[in-house]
């Protein structure tokens, strides 16, 4: 196995996103791409991540898949700078991870044995769906962390509203103006802990899109040319404020 890929930032963002929430995960590689699916320790958010064949300058691989601890592979990538061209190389048990820019680096990564099949990204029928600036979804996200631990969404009258409710409250409104929404009324709480953690790989992208439904987990889907990141996360399931 060895592929190139002469932009890796959005994967070095990537990775460092993922790593906080999942700690050892499969890569998955075919002759259609890098793919990750992960559920988090206490199985309440999963991560799926997709990089396509195409955005490799270099793809030589047979099927193949390689266990991995996160972190360690952040720290790695985490070298690239800007302008760097990053390849990867198996050899025996170890991955190679060779970074190019003004000089050559390499760095031999151990792979892990992970036994705990991965699950498939599940698809979920939804009722309502926002797609929505990426700056805005991080705003109202920080706004709500500054008052609750835990925040809805919900659509309302063709509006999206973001609220938190503690001792203090947070609410943000969308309109159709700020915002594509479509679908029918609905509303669903979710955890603001995995919600901040989320909302920085909606960095990578200047749309996010959120799909959910009555008391019913929260699909956020960022995609670039080249990179596809989604998260599932469960719903919070408690008295209401």
């Amino acid at each position: 196995m060895l592929i190139k890929l002469e932009e890796p930032k959005l994967l070095v963002k990537a990775i460092d996103v993922m790593s906080e929430l999942v700690t050892e995960v499969r890569l998955k590689i075919d002759d259609s791409g890098i793919k990750i699916n992960a559920i988090d320790p206490a199985n309440v958010a999963m991560i799926g991540f997709k990089i396509p064949k195409e955005a490799f300058s270099q793809f030589d691989v047979k099927k193949e898949i390689l266990g991995v601890n996160l972190d360690n592979l952040k720290r790695i990538l985490k070298r690239c700078s800007s302008g760097s061209s990053l390849v990867l190389e198996r050899k025996d048990n170890n991955l190679i991870i060779h970074i190019y820019d003004r000089i050559k680096r390499n760095f031999i990564l151990s792979l892990i044995n992970i036994e705990k099949e991965d699950k498939e990204m599940p698809s979920l029928e939804y009722s309502g769906k926002v797609k929505i600036s990426s700056i805005d979804l991080i705003d109202s996200i920080e706004d709500c962390i500054v008052v609750s631990d835990a925040c809805s969404f919900s659509l309302r009258d063709g509006k999206f509203f973001i609220e938190a409710r503690g001792i203090n409250s947070a609410k943000v409104e969308f309109s159709g103006d700020e915002a594509e929404i479509s679908g029918q009324d609905c509303r669903s709480r979710y955890s603001l802990e995995y919600l901040q953690k989320f909302i920085k790989g909606a960095k990578l992208s200047d749309k996010t899109t959120l799909s959910f439904s009555e008391s019913h987990p929260l699909k956020m889907d960022i995609k670039t040319e080249n990179i596809e990141l989604s998260f599932i996360l469960a719903p919070r399931v408690e008295t209401e404020d």
